[in-house]
């Protein structure tokens, strides 16, 4: 469940509220692409801007709609009472597990951080990947953090941020993450336009955004790259470029949401409000390149 390509589906809504239909629809997409597993209410699924009756349709229409493909469920909350609410939610659904940003509002320090996940992980019955997100979360993991955290019991996977560019960085920093957590922990990338070299240079799973939308070059990217084909999955990274450009200056939550209301494949403006899409210059360039780069094949 924790190798290879882990798909992160937007949540969309129209006219405010959630779109079941459109959203069976893109998980049984992605499960005929074949990814290996699925993420659902990450951040990109807008876990934040949803009630719990909310979370919990979306948890259950995941399980319904993902076939045989492992289903990971974003339990993200402001307070551990509500975070084990979820955690409870989405183990009765039937996930195969769970998904932990240490959110916050007043900043928290790392010991309130391993106490979150120490109180969270001693109630449950599934996997739990910790999830590092410092641009939305704004806490920041240290490696000891992550190594205390390691070793509590369900946690099976750590999603790092994105990695440095140059490659033999790169293997250095996933590199220092392993020789610090027990090896039966997964190292996972993030930051769509670094999870060429992290594949590279030794993580075992690309949490992607990019994949809950268009699935085919993410896996294309994966695939390659775990294979031993490394310059294979830089090609194909770097084809992509353009867009990993579109992800800088406007954030891949907004650009991926474009894309799916592009294909057809949500409503108009199916982000939650205050957020707002991308204007129309952003959205005119989004188009070009679907279909230059032929990302809707």
């Amino acid at each position: 469940m924790f190798t290879d390509l882990s798909a992160f589906p937007h949540t969309p809504l129209r006219d405010d509220a959630f779109d079941e239909p459109a959203y069976a629809c893109l998980v049984e997409r992605l499960t005929l692409a074949g990814v290996d597993s699925i993420t659902a209410l990450g951040s990109t699924g807008s876990y934040m801007y949803l009630d719990r009756d909310e979370r919990r349709r979306v948890a259950q229409v995941t399980v319904q709609h993902a076939g045989t493909v492992p289903v990971i469920i974003g339990i993200g909350a402001l307070r551990t009472s509500q975070v084990r609410m979820f955690a409870d939610d989405a183990q009765e659904v039937g996930a195969h597990a769970v998904l932990l940003a240490p959110v916050t509002y007043q900043s928290l320090g790392d010991d309130e951080v391993f106490g979150l996940f120490e109180d969270v992980t001693a109630d449950l019955s599934v996997p739990l990947v910790v999830y590092d997100n410092p641009g939305t979360t704004h806490f920041t993991f240290t490696n000891d953090l992550y190594a205390r955290i390691a070793t509590l019991p369900h946690v099976a996977s750590i999603k790092i941020p994105g990695v440095p560019a140059d490659l033999s960085k790169a293997a250095a920093r996933v590199q220092a993450i392993r020789n610090d957590i027990p090896g039966t922990v997964k190292v996972g990338v993030s930051g769509d336009s670094s999870a060429a070299t992290g594949l590279n240079a030794g993580c075992d799973v690309w949490y992607s955004v990019i994949g809950g939308t268009l699935p085919t070059p993410a896996l294309t990217i994966t695939r390659a790259a775990l294979s031993g084909d490394h310059a294979g999955a830089v090609a194909e990274s770097a084809r992509l470029q353009p867009l990993w450009e579109l992800f800088a200056a406007h954030g891949s939550y907004r650009v991926t949401a474009a894309i799916a209301e592009y294909l057809g494949l949500v409503a108009a403006d199916c982000l939650p409000r205050p957020i707002r899409g991308l204007g129309t210059a952003a959205r005119t360039r989004i188009t070009q390149l679907v279909d230059e780069l032929h990302l809707a094949d």
